[in-house]
C-alpha cells in the first residue's frame, strides 16, 4: 500500500508525541508499505516570526506570507522542523531523506488565488514529479517533505501542508491519506466528534461557521483527495498514532473518516 501521512501540531511539537508517530510510521514501512510523510510547522513558524518581531495573520486558515516571511518559512520549515522529523524516524529506526518541494523540482507551485485578498507567497501545488519519492522508497527510505515549492517565476511560496499532502497522495496513487493532528477529529454543532463525515456536509457546516480556521484548508484537500483517486482519508488524533500500524487490520476508534457519498 502507499501511504501518505501529514503530520502537524502536536505532532512536531511535542517530543514524545513526535517520537510515537515516527515508530509508527517507521512500523508500516517495515510491514511492507510506501510511506511519504508531509509536515507542517506553523506552530514553529509562528514562534520564529515572534522572535524576529513579526506578528502572523491568517485568512481562512492560511498565512499571509510576505517576502520576509516566506524566508522564514524556507528557513524553518524545510531546515529544523524537517531535520527534527528525519531524526526521529532514523532514531526510531528507518532511514528517511529530507526534501522540501523545491528539491529535484518534485512539488511545483503557482499563487493562490483568494478572492479578496492578496496572501503574498502563498501557493498551491500545480505538479508533482513522483519519481523522486519512488526512488527513495525504492532504496527503502521514507521521504519527508515540508511545505515549500517553487514556482515558474524562481520564488519559493509557502504551501499550506494538508493540501500538499493531499496532492502528494493523488500524484503517487495513494491508497490512503492520514492527517495526524492535534484534534480529536471534525467536531459537529454540539461539539461531539464526528466518526464519518461525508464530504457532502461540509459547504453546510462551512456556511454555519461550524467548520472554520485551520479545519477549512484541511478538509478542502481531504475532498480533493477523495475526488481524485484517494482510497481512504482519516482525520486522526496524533496522540494515537501507535494505532496505525493496524490500520488496515481493526476498526480504528478516534478521528473522523472523510467519505464521498
Amino acid at each position: 500500500m502507499k501511504i501518505v501521512i501529514k503530520l502537524g501540531g502536536a505532532a512536531l511539537e511535542d517530543k514524545n508525541t513526535l517520537h510515537k508517530c515516527a515508530r509508527a510510521i517507521v512500523e508500516l514501512a517495515e510491514d511492507g508499505h510506501k510511506v511519504t510523510v508531509v509536515h507542517g510547522g506553523g506552530a514553529a513558524l509562528t514562534r520564529t516570526l515572534k522572535l524576529l518581531g513579526k506578528e502572523s495573520d491568517f485568512v481562512n486558515g492560511l498565512r499571509i506570507t510576505d517576502a520576509e516571511t516566506r524566508d522564514v518559512a524556507l528557513m524553518v520549515l524545510a531546515g529544523i522542523v524537517n531535520k527534527s522529523l528525519v531524526a526521529a524516524i532514523v532514531a526510531a529506526g528507518r532511514p528517511a531523506i529530507g526534501l522540501c518541494g523545491g528539491d529535484g523540482l518534485a512539488f511545483r507551485a503557482r499563487k493562490k488565488q483568494t478572492q479578496g485578498y492578496d496572501l503574498g507567497y502563498v501557493g498551491e501545488i500545480c505538479s508533482v514529479e513522483p519519481r523522486w519519492l519512488e526512488a527513495i522508497w525504492g532504496l527503502g527510505g521514507i521521504p519527508v517533505l515540508s511545505s515549500v515549492a517553487l514556482a515558474s517565476d524562481g520564488e519559493y511560496y509557502n504551501v499550506n501542508a494538508d493540501q500538499m499532502a493531499s496532492a502528494c497522495a493523488v500524484a503517487c496513487h495513494a491508497d490512503t491519506l492520514i492527517f495526524l493532528t492535534d484534534v480529536a477529529g471534525v467536531k459537529d454543532a454540539e461539539g461531539a466528534v464526528m466518526p464519518w463525515l461525508n464530504t457532502k456536509q461540509i459547504p453546510g457546516m462551512v456556511e454555519s461557521a461550524v467548520i472554520a480556521g485551520g479545519m477549512l484548508p484541511k478538509l478542502e484537500a481531504c475532498g480533493q483527495a477523495l475526488r481524485k483517486g484517494v482510497g481512504r482519508v482519516r482525520i486522526l488524533p496524533a496522540a494515537q498514532a501507535d494505532a496505525l500500524p493496524q490500520f488496515y487490520l481493526t476498526k480504528l476508534d478516534g478521528g473522523t473518516e472523510v467519505i464521498v457519498a
